[in-house]
């Protein structure tokens, strides 16, 4: 294939190579070889060309041209050329802001131009002469790394406009910020502990680290190291050998071996026992398992997030929890904030349940909306129980409504509550009740549900509220308080 002339200011017309090359694949990624021996450019040409649309340069005048006509996705440099080097390319590039991978392929085994071209914003490099098989699988790794940096950047700006990232929503700067530290933990393949209070959403936060990261196309495995019985959780995680104990009929592979180049997640890591702990360490250092019942090392690929609910610290001090198994899971942290803190994502995510539930396959038509008192219930509730309380009192609303609208009548009781002292604000500045029944009415409400939650026995709410037993009668009485029936 002959190269472009220097003196062209396009490429050849459309009988050329190139312009077949560029009609049929013009969805492949180009690449553009830079180089004056004809032999290279054509053992290029052939290696790459079931993959990529090649374009091809003979001089670094030819190769501006064709850079300034349509950028390739990468360019492999040679770097003695006549009248100009491949360095003086570099420098343009640069001059001209263009962010394009450069591989430098050169003859000169010399730190020196390695270091220069490193300089100028080169890649990477080789020196001829050069295994091509080993090229192409460079030329592969470096548009594969390219690819998904654009698709991160495309993540961002959809966070940005969507206040999403995953299944995860907000736009408080606490939330944003959580959303920036889970992209730049994507990118790496450190072990992250992933902190926070029941319901701020551990698990999602780990599936989007996941997603984001390069071996998002590999298994997800979530483990609730919470809820699987002690005599099961090491067979869960490293699998067994059949007859290794009462009930292995068969072999079986475990969460780490599923997990097999993916990501394995330990939820509520806190509640393993101290001799589980020990072989957790051992399979983080070593990367390697032995499944119950037998003395067999197995190697694992698997990045580890893990996540806990508990002050792994005070864990560690009162010796419930292994100091180096925690120095190794916690090589990162990411906490996630309680919604408490981050209020004025209440109403995105209220709209964001309601919205979800629509697309359910059992859906019966559109989402009722909330009203202007529900909305405000939401906000003034403190929700200790964080986003996972927020979800579920939406599907409470959704089922006790019969209309188009949920009420403050149709949330939770707690939220209900919190609603009502809302309301009764509201009528207090309005004018319509004055100070005296307002505060009569706070206590009554108050006191109700001290009640209710010591189930209506008066002696150990006395006793909770901090006063005798005669005078909690007393109030209920001036207040009309009465048991239910």
């Amino acid at each position: 294939m002959s190269a472009w002339s220097s003196s062209t200011s396009r490429p050849p017309g459309p009988n050329s190579q190139i312009v077949d090359e560029r009609d049929t694949l013009t969805r492949m990624p180009t690449v553009l070889v830079v180089d004056d021996e004809p032999a290279v450019r054509e053992s290029l040409r052939m290696l790459l060309k079931r993959e990529y649309a090649i374009d091809t340069a003979e001089s670094v005048d030819t190769a501006l041209n064709a850079v300034s006509l349509a950028p390739p996705d990468l360019i492999l440099l040679d770097v003695v050329m006549p009248r100009r080097s491949g360095l003086d390319l570099l420098a343009e590039l640069q001059e001209l802001g263009l962010e394009i991978p450069v591989v430098v392929l050169t003859a000169t085994n010399t730190v020196s131009v390695a270091v220069e071209a490193m300089k100028l914003g080169a890649t990477d490099f080789v020196t001829k002469p050069f295994e091509l098989e080993a090229l192409r699988v460079k030329v592969a790794q470096i548009l594969e790394r390219q690819a998904l940096e654009r698709e991160v950047i495309r993540l961002r700006d959809e966070v940005r406009q969507r206040h999403q990232l995953g299944r995860m929503v907000g736009k408080s700067p606490a939330i944003q910020q959580a959303f920036r530290t889970i992209e730049r933990l994507a990118q790496t393949s450190a072990t992250v502990l992933i902190s926070g209070e029941s319901g701020t959403g551990k698990e999602l936060a780990a599936r989007a680290i996941h997603d984001l990261s390069s071996r998002s196309g590999q298994p997800f495995v979530p483990v609730n190291c919470g809820a699987i019985p002690r005599d099961l959780i090491e067979s869960e995680l490293f699998g067994h050998e059949k007859g290794a104990f009462t009930g292995a009929g068969e072999q079986r592979i475990g969460r780490f071996e599923a997990a097999s180049s993916g990501t394995l997640f330990l939820d509520e890591i806190g509640e393993l026992e101290t001799s589980l702990q020990v072989k957790l360490l051992r399979a983080l250092q070593e990367r390697v398992i032995e499944r119950v019942g037998s003395a067999n090392a197995v190697p694992i690929d698997v990045r580890i997030l893990a996540a806990t609910n508990l002050d792994l610290d005070a864990e560690v001090a009162a010796g419930r929890f292994r100091s180096d198994l925690y120095y190794r899971v916690n090589v990162v942290p990411l906490v996630l904030p309680p919604l408490r803190e981050r209020r004025e994502d209440v109403a995105l995510l209220a709209d964001a349940f309601l919205a979800r539930s629509a697309n359910r396959p059992d859906a019966n038509g559109p989402a009722p909306k909330l009203s202007d008192h529900a909305h405000s219930a939401l906000l003034e509730y403190s929700w200790p129980g964080n986003v996972r309380e927020l979800e579920n009192a939406i599907e409470h609303g959704i089922a006790m409504t019969d209309g188009d609208t949920i009420e403050v009548a149709q949330l939770p009781l707690p939220v209900r509550r919190s609603g009502q002292a809302e309301a009764l604000r509201q009528e207090w500045r309005q004018g319509q009740i004055d100070f005296e029944e307002l505060v009569a009415r706070f206590e009554s409400e108050i006191l109700r549900e001290a009640l209710e939650r010591q189930n209506w026995n008066q002696t150990q709410t006395a006793s909770r509220l901090g006063i005798t037993r005669r005078s909690l009668k007393l109030k209920m009485d001036r207040l009309g308080v009465d048991p239910p029936t």
